[in-house]
């Protein structure tokens, strides 16, 4: 099954709209306007300035961080969901350099070491959540951003790392992921002896496994560690590891590979990280993922040869799979540092892990690190709210909060004169409330925004009769009705019935304000919740209108997993959930609702009986329903 047949975005019938979503775009239906659309979108949309109202003091997700070589205060950051960025004044202020390419989401950032002017990009976040953009190859600079090529591998989609070999920069090295979603692409390692106008792929281990991660040895590049990833990603789950997972070692430039073994986990075996250090070339350090006795940090102190294991840990929360970079000081052998949910460092070498600097000063889930290789007490941590600073090794920390990529899943608007509010759902910077203009000479300003609620946000909803209250929830269905006036949030979601099974709610939980009755909301968990006095008090409408199929019984790659296998389903959205719910804006009653396991159902009657709608044509079973939207002109 294909990414894109999985993700299927079904809209009954689609009126000509403005949606705004961190920057305004037109959404017109092909459906309404026909084969000339694409043109007429084209005409409207170029009508449209755009316009930052804010928030200011706001960061978003790093994916990796290159620093100049010789001139330190030029940096390149690498957004996950927001393209590459630079400054030449250590932070102070920031132009976006790939705004102009396709790609958005970005997995790694290269300054060639013989010539920093020449960079190298490689699109799509190495992560493997189901919000992640993936990427359409390579591509590199000669004009310290100016400019960009496409160098291939469009079909990685994922890429873990790009490696220059400080000897000769004709020779690159890509450790591409590949697709997330399907089998084959650009899959593995692949190397360039011509500055990427070509591309041998070194190391091939088969189609549903890709290179997470590469490093040289310190003092000899003909020496490669790669860190080998099997990982397929469903709707229903992520299967973050295989038997084909592991860390390879080449001596010959890439010619020639064997797995390496020896004190190393064997069977499946999930994400791994890698790390070398100059003040010891003969160390390499790894983090794997693997089960509960084999999991945790291992070092080698013979090039890789044999494998000593020092500690259980491996990042956590969201999963292994969204963290396991490594990063090893180039002047302290011993100290190392992982990335995950909170920064931990290591300074004997993998004995004992700590806890850096994760609080107040400093946001939490951790994705990049630069090392000052001068002074290794200066840090550059790149996380999910952006870039931070430190110069005591992270005791105390800065905020860039000058680098406008926060990834908004969900927006509403309300109906306040003069101007309109905005109420936003980010991920991992919760939920932002701000106007549109305001009457002030100055314009927005940062402290006309606000955020009522934390964690991710996702749907948001404003009652149409009374703009002081929303709606607004983090993942899994925990949901609220915000008062402005008094900053009161109240705590809403539905709860079963004693005795009843708990309810599935999806990680982005439907919310939906009647365009009939702004006093009746529905949401959906496996089945549509109706209440009539703005969340104080809720009624089942449905039952199951979903599959309610057990995700372990569904297979990967071929075959049906056990549940002691390596899936990172922990931190994901429940499956057999409900995904959109729509209301007639002709006739009250008439509800649509579509669910992650791809049925579509409909009520005439308000809820007293529902149909199934048949299968859409020519889309596989279980598709993805993104959302439903009613039509505003039929009922039928």
């Amino acid at each position: 099954m294909s990414r894109i047949s999985e993700h299927i975005h079904i809209k009954t019938t689609v009126a000509a709209r403005i949606v705004i979503a961190g920057l305004c775009f037109l959404a017109i239906s092909t459906h309404a306007l026909g084969a000339a659309s694409p043109k007429v979108v084209g005409d409207a949309a170029s009508g449209l300035k755009m316009r930052s109202i804010g928030p200011a003091l706001m960061g978003g997700r790093i994916s990796d961080i290159a620093v100049h070589p010789s001139n330190s205060s030029t940096w390149y950051v690498a957004a996950g969901s927001g393209g590459v960025w630079k400054t030449t004044n250590a932070g102070v202020s920031w132009t976006p350099v790939f705004d102009e390419q396709p790609s958005y989401s970005i997995g790694d950032v290269t300054l060639d070491p013989n010539d920093p002017d020449v960079v190298w990009v490689g699109t799509g976040e190495n992560v493997s959540g189901r919000h992640v953009g993936w990427g359409d190859g390579v591509y590199k600079s000669l004009d310290a951003g100016k400019t960009w090529a496409n160098m291939g591998l469009k079909q990685s989609e994922h890429i873990g790392k790009i490696l220059i070999d400080p000897r000769n920069s004709q020779n690159i090295f890509v450790a591409a992921e590949g697709p997330l979603w399907s089998a084959g692409g650009d899959r593995g390692l692949y190397k360039s002896t011509d500055g990427g106008a070509t591309w041998k792929h070194i190391l091939e281990i088969d189609e549903n496994t890709g290179v997470t991660d590469v490093e040289f040895h310190p003092d000899n590049p003909d020496v490669i560690y790669a860190a080998a990833y099997e990982r397929r990603r469903h709707v229903w789950g992520l299967m973050a590891g295989g038997p084909n997972g592991g860390i390879y070692k080449s001596s010959d430039a890439g010619a020639t590979w064997k797995k390496l073994a020896r004190g190393l986990p064997q069977g499946d075996v999930g994400k791994i990280g890698l790390a070398v250090t100059a003040a010891n070339p003969g160390l390499v350090y790894a983090t794997i993922e693997a089960d509960d006795e084999n999991k945790g940090f291992y070092r080698s102190e013979d090039q890789g040869e044999s494998w000593t294991k020092r500690n259980s840990y491996i990042s956590g929360g969201t999963g292994p799979h969204y963290y396991m970079e490594l990063t090893a000081s180039p002047r302290t052998a011993d100290l190392v540092f992982q990335m995950d949910v909170f920064l931990h460092v290591t300074r004997d070498g993998g004995n004992h892990f700590n806890y850096l600097g994760t609080g107040r000063e400093k946001h939490s889930d951790n994705h990049a690190l630069w090392i000052d290789p001068q002074n290794d007490l200066h840090l550059l941590a790149g996380t999910d709210a952006g870039l931070y600073e430190t110069f005591d090794q992270g005791t105390t920390w800065r905020h860039f909060p000058n680098l406008p990529i926060s990834q908004f899943y969900k927006l509403a608007v309300d109906n306040d004169l003069p101007f309109y509010n905005i109420l936003g759902g980010a991920q991992d910077l919760g939920t932002l409330f701000g106007p549109s203009r305001t009457m002030t000479t100055e314009g927005v300003r940062n402290q006309d925004w606000y955020v009522p609620l934390g964690a991710d946000g996702y749907h948001v909803a404003f009652d149409p009769e009374d703009s002081n209250i929303a709606y607004m929830e983090f993942q899994q269905g925990y949901m609220f009705r915000h008062h402005r006036d008094s900053d009161e949030l109240v705590h809403i979601q539905p709860q079963p019935a004693p005795g009843e099974a708990p309810e599935r709610w999806n990680w982005d939980t439907p919310i939906l304000i009647s365009p009939h009755d702004a006093s009746t909301i529905y949401v959906g968990s496996q089945r549509v919740w109706r209440s009539d006095d703005r969340g104080n008090s809720w009624q089942a409408v449905s039952d199951d209108l979903t599959t309610n199929q057990n995700r372990y019984e569904l297979g990967y790659q071929g075959r049906v997993w056990s549940v002691d296998d390596l899936h990172d389903n922990g931190a994901m959205s429940k499956y057999s959930t409900l995904t959109g719910i729509s209301e007639s804006p002709i006739t009250a009653g008439i509800l649509y609702t579509g669910s992650d396991d791809g049925l579509v159902h409909v009520t005439a009657d308000g809820g007293a009986s529902w149909q199934k709608a048949d299968s859409l044509p020519d889309v596989p079973a279980r598709s993805f329903i993104n959302d439903v939207e009613a039509s505003l002109y039929d009922t039928d």
